[in-house]
C-alpha cells in the first residue's frame, strides 16, 4: 500500500522493483525515499535494497510476507523519546529483533527553489518537528505533522506553495528538487535515533560474538510490589537493565505491559536465573530477540 505524494512515487516504484528481484537483500523502512529510515538502512547494510513503506506496519508486514529479509525501525530518539506505536507493533508482528543501529540525526529546512521565507508552515514527521521545536517556535513557523520527513519534502514539492517548507534529511532535498534554506535545524547537535532491525527468525544461540543486548516484553501479575519483585532477579544477578518502559493494553488500565532491554542473553547462567525469577511474577513474558550491541552502554 502507499499514499506517498506524487513526486515520490517513481522512486518508490523503482526501489520496490529492485527489492522484489532480491527480497532477502531488501531492508524495509517506514517513509518515502530520502527519509532517515532510508539513511539508516544504507548505513546498516550498504549493499541492501532499501524498500520504502508508507507506515511502520507496512514495513513489518513486508518482512512477515517475505518481500524483505529485514526491517529497520526507529524505536527511540535522544531528544524526543520513544517513537509512538512501536512498542505495540513489535510484539504483534511476531518478528525477532536481530540488530540495532544508531543514526546521527541532522535536519535541514527545505523549500521550493527561490523561496527564502518567511515560512508560515513546516511539514515533517512528529519526531522531527519535536526535535526542532525551539527552532520553529523562534521563527513562528507552524509545525504540521506528516507521515515521514522525506514524504513531507515531496509534499512541499507537490503543493508548490512558496510559503511552505519541510524539515527532512538533506538527501530529500536532492531527490525532490528542493532548495536547502538552512542545515542543522535540530535543537541538539548530538540528536540521535536508535533503530532496531527485525527478521522472521531470531538469531541462534552463539550467533552473536561479544556483548549482547536482549529485549523482552512482559506483563506482571496484578499484585502489590509485583514489578519490584520481578526486577529483583536482575539486581541480584548483576544484570544491567538499560531501558524499562511501561504502556497500557486494553481499556481496563489494569494490565500494564513493560518493554525492557538488558545486557546479556539467554543461555548465560545469570540471565537465565533473572528470567526465571521474572517469569514467576509475570502473567506473560516474551523475548523479542538477543543481538549484538551497536554501542557500549555504561
Amino acid at each position: 500500500m502507499h499514499s506517498f505524494p506524487q513526486p515520490a512515487l517513481a522512486l518508490v516504484a523503482q526501489m520496490s522493483a529492485a527489492a522484489a528481484a532480491d527480497p532477502q537483500a531488501a531492508v524495509s523502512f517506514q517513509g518515502a525515499p530520502g527519509c532517515n529510515g532510508h539513511r539508516a538502512a544504507l548505513e546498516y547494510a550498504p549493499d541492501c535494497h532499501p524498500l520504502p513503506c508508507f507506515s511502520f506496519e507496512d514495513a513489518l508486514d513486508a518482512v512477515s510476507e517475505g518481500r524483505a529479509g529485514r526491517a529497520i525501525i526507529p524505536i527511540e530518539n535522544s531528544e524526543h523519546g520513544r517513537v509512538a506505536d512501536i512498542h505495540f507493533l513489535l510484539p504483534q508482528s511476531d518478528l525477532a529483533i536481530v540488530g540495532e543501529h544508531f543514526l546521527a540525526i541532522h535536519h535541514s529546512l527545505m523549500a521550493l527553489p527561490g523561496a527564502t521565507g518567511p515560512f508560515t508552515a513546516a511539514y515533517s514527521h512528529p519526531q522531527a518537528l519535536g526535535q526542532s521545536r525551539h527552532y520553529l517556535r523562534a521563527r513562528r513557523i507552524v509545525p504540521l505533522a506528516y507521515a515521514d520527513t522525506a514524504g513531507a519534502a515531496a509534499l512541499v514539492r507537490e503543493q508548490g506553495d512558496m510559503a511552505a517548507c519541510a524539515i527532512a534529511p538533506a538527501l530529500a532535498a536532492e531527490l525532490y528538487g528542493l532548495a536547502i534554506v538552512e542545515d542543522n535545524v535540530e535543537d541538539a547537535s548530538d540528536n540521535t535515533t536508535r533503530f532496531v532491525v527485525l527478521a522472521r527468525e531470531a538469531l541462534t544461540a552463539g550467533a552473536v560474538h561479544g556483548a549482547c543486548m536482549t529485549t523482552i516484553v512482559y506483563q506482571v501479575k496484578n499484585q502489590p510490589a509485583a514489578l519490584y519483585k520481578a526486577m529483583g532477579g536482575f539486581a541480584t544477578n548483576g544484570i544491567n537493565v538499560t531501558k524499562l518502559e511501561s504502556y497500557q493494553r486494553g481499556a481496563s488500565f489494569a494490565a500494564t505491559t513493560f518493554y525492557q532491554d538488558f545486557i546479556g542473553a539467554p543461555g548465560e547462567p545469570a540471565v537465565d536465573r533473572a528470567l526465571a525469577e521474572l517469569a514467576f511474577h509475570c502473567e506473560e513474558l516474551r523475548v523479542l530477540g538477543s543481538y549484538a550491541l551497536a554501542r557500549v552502554r555504561g
